[in-house]
């Protein structure tokens, strides 16, 4: 692991991949304690920054499930609301089914309780949050964080999907500002 620069930032080693995929093991191995004698559930994966969360976790599921990638739309016509007000790439077949929400990282909670609201609109059946990181010192909302992989501080971190400005998210390991 190496000192990294994106953009104008100078970034410094912080986690190395053996102990990230250290602990998305832990996590798979409680998903799979959970769901592995009940219906399918419908993991959605919030993208850009869960994509290479979602692709390590998926390999070590031991169950049936689905999974969608969505995205989440912030717009009036052209010009962004300012607020969460569609999920692009789900259908209405959420309706009655379990949902495990993926997420990169969960820091304010601000998508994921719009997501959860959404959601909860298309009558889904049980919502279940899974994050690879969770920044316990940013979080204050009330829904529940069923599966964090890792707790961190509130550094910015880059990597593992993560990025700065669109820049980082190929990294293996995870970086913070030098």
């Amino acid at each position: 692991m190496e000192r990294i620069q994106l953009h104008d930032k100078y970034f410094k080693p912080f986690i190395p991949n053996i102990k990230i995929e250290e602990a998305i093991e832990k996590v798979a191995q409680q998903l799979n304690n959970d769901y592995k004698n009940g219906e399918t559930p419908i993991f959605l994966s919030v993208l850009n920054g869960s994509f290479m969360f979602t692709a390590s976790l998926m390999g070590k599921l031991e169950f049936n499930c689905e999974i969608s990638f969505v995205k989440l739309a912030s717009y009036s016509g052209t010009e962004s609301s300012g607020c969460i007000n569609k999920i692009i790439g789900l259908s209405d077949r959420v309706k009655g089914r379990k949902v495990v929400i993926i997420e990169d990282i969960v820091d304010t909670g601000n998508t994921i309780e719009e997501l959860v609201r959404l959601l909860n609109e298309m009558e889904v059946a049980d919502i279940k949050i899974c994050t690879l990181f969770l920044k316990p010192g940013a979080y204050k909302k009330e829904i529940p964080i069923d599966y964090p992989a890792m707790e961190i501080g509130n550094e910015f971190i880059v990597g593992f999907g993560l990025d700065y400005d669109q820049l980082g998210r190929q990294y293996k390991d995870i970086y913070i500002i030098d």
